[in-house]
């Protein structure tokens, strides 16, 4: 019998997280809470009007990454992944886009849109796969291997995908790769467990960049294990940003939406699920007869939430409608030179 009381411990954390610059020597500190509101807990339902309201005032489109909170899920036009994100931005007539995401998923909108205003709720919403690679140590390492293609996975700063060929998400990168010439070598960035995934996929030796998800790397073997004991009819599903012993253990493994639709043909009727739980609302509203389990982090705390998605907040949301701000702007010559890489990605995924 599966214990559908099991709920991620609530706790207080201090993250120190690297700048979203070159100054090496800052510390961004963002002191923020795991605890959610009890599901019990109405929201005031004009929150939720107010922001259907300036939708239509704007002809503005909320768009939301799975990882987001459920709140702001329910109030978002559409919800995806990273690559149906980016077709999304590619595709609105929206004179506005709410990005309810994290910084560089926000600047993708922009460089599809220029002549669009784009919004974050946040603008402290980084990400650090993201911050893990800065532009300049980039380009002295991509300097280093001339000739070869360079694949980066969508979470990285407007100013790497600027310095890429070819974008890929979680959702292609295997396709993507396989497309590529067999006799040039492939620099892999930011994501070394993508890459190490990639590599075992197609069979092609990557140069990869070390970089990894402070979410996806936090995740327990020995608990999984444990959970497998727990629940020996469990699926386990897994993201492949996971390390690879957490991999080793799953059943099935695929980017975020893939998760979800192995979670909706599988006849299991459990899954423990090993990437960022804010998938699980949109699992548990899909198939709200199956269990959904999230995969335990080291130490005692909720630390497989993303501590930058959940920055945003519903009222983040609507205040950044009413008052047209935080918007995400970008140099031109970056935001060119970026843009050619995602339809590049775009073109090869169709």
């Amino acid at each position: 019998m599966f214990d559908r009381s099991f709920l991620p411990p609530v706790c207080l954390s201090i993250c120190l997280l690297p700048p979203r610059s070159d100054d090496a020597s800052a510390v961004r500190t963002i002191v923020f809470t795991t605890a959610t509101r009890p599901a019990s807990t109405p929201i005031a339902r004009d929150l939720f009007a107010e922001i259907d309201e300036l939708k239509r005032d704007l002809n503005a489109i909320v768009l939301a990454h799975y990882y987001q909170d459920a709140d702001i899920q329910d109030a978002a036009d559409y919800i995806g992944d990273s690559l149906g994100l980016a077709r999304q931005a590619a595709e609105t007539d929206a004179d506005v886009i709410v990005f309810a995401g994290v910084h560089f998923m926000a600047e993708t909108a922009k460089i599809l849109n220029p002549d669009k205003l784009v919004l974050l709720p946040d603008l402290d919403a980084g990400c650090s796969l993201a911050d893990s690679c800065p532009p300049d140590a980039f380009a002295r390492f991509k300097a280093q291997h001339p000739g070869a293609i360079v694949v980066s996975y969508i979470n990285c700063t407007a100013a790497i995908k600027a310095l890429s060929d070819v974008i890929c998400t979680s959702s292609n990168a295997v396709d993507l790769v396989n497309q590529l010439p067999a006799d040039q070598p492939i620099i892999f960035a930011p994501d070394r467990n993508l890459g190490r995934y990639v590599m075992e996929q197609t069979g092609r030796e990557l140069i990869l960049w070390d970089g990894s998800c402070i979410v996806h790397e936090i995740f327990s073997e020995k608990k999984l294990v444990q959970l497998k004991v727990q629940h020996p009819e469990a699926e386990v599903l897994a993201h492949p940003e996971c390390e690879l012993p957490v991999l080793a253990h799953a059943d099935f493994i695929g980017s975020t939406t893939a998760l979800l639709k192995r979670a909706q043909v599988s006849d299991r009727q459990a899954f423990i699920v090993a990437t960022e739980p804010g998938i699980i609302h949109q699992m548990e509203k899909a198939m709200p007869a199956k269990i959904f389990i999230p995969a335990p982090p080291e130490g005692n705390c909720a630390c497989n939430e993303c501590p930058h998605m959940r920055l945003n907040t519903l009222e983040k949301l609507r205040d950044a409608m009413v008052n047209r701000q935080p918007e995400i702007t970008l140099p031109e010559d970056i935001r060119v030179a970026a843009l050619a890489p995602i339809q590049k990605m775009l073109e090869m995924s169709r």
